[in-house]
Parts: C-alpha cells; structure tokens; sequence
C-alpha cells in the first residue's frame, strides 16, 4: 500500500523559507515519480515540482522555478521541497503524491498522472 505523509508546514514571512518533506512507502522508489501539488483558497490544485525516482529527473512550474528546489533521499524515501523567496501568493495546502513512472524522459507534473495522495500540509506566507 502506497503511504505518503506530508509536513515541514508553518507560518512565515514574504522573503523567508520553508522545507516541506514527503516521507513515502509501498512502492518500488525507483519505478515511481513524486510530485509536490498545492492548491491556494479558491483556487485549483496546481503542480509545483516533480522527481523522478529512477534518475533524479525534475521539474518546476515556471512560477516556482528558481525559488524552490526538490531533492530526494532515497535511502530514507523522503522528497523534500525547499522553499526561499517565498511569497504570499505561495500559501497554499501543500500536498505530494506520487504516481508509477512509465517513461523515462518525462516527470509526471499534471494532477491527474498521479495515483496516490498524502494528506496536505499548510503553508502560510505572511506579507
């Protein structure tokens, strides 16, 4: 069974940081990808970033490229996403998931190529 535990959560302000961990278990971490998502209040829930498990692969969505940068360790199946710069339009529910990667060149970044969900952590940048 897939299980994946989102947190790193909290208050901070415009121009501050944040490291939010996904700890991740039940899947072979090599043959699968894990995505960071958030969704703002009222907004729909968009791609931030993605890893590929198999090589290290990434992706960043344009608005966070630059600012936030994932990692993985595969050893303790934890995906990090380290947050600077941030900004109040980033606050947001933080979820990661993480979905079977069929094709090597390609790190899944759309909602719906993902299968499995953990509970979101909240993140809340202050102007």
């Amino acid at each position: 069974e897939v299980q994946l535990q989102a947190y790193g959560g909290g208050l901070v302000q415009a121009g501050g940081s944040l490291r939010l961990s996904c700890a991740a278990s039940g899947f072979p971490w090599d043959d699968y990808a894990i995505g960071w998502f958030r969704q703002g209040s009222g907004k729909e829930r968009e791609g931030v970033s993605s890893v590929s498990g198999s090589d290290g692969s990434t992706w960043y969505s344009d608005s966070v490229k630059g600012r936030f940068t994932i990692s993985s360790d595969t050893a303790k199946k934890t995906v990090y996403l380290q947050m600077n710069s941030l900004k109040p339009e980033d606050t947001a529910v933080y979820f990661c998931a993480a979905t079977y990667q069929a094709v090597t060149n390609y790190v899944p970044r759309e909602e719906n190529e993902y299968d499995d969900w953990g509970q979101g952590t909240l993140v809340t940048v202050s102007s």
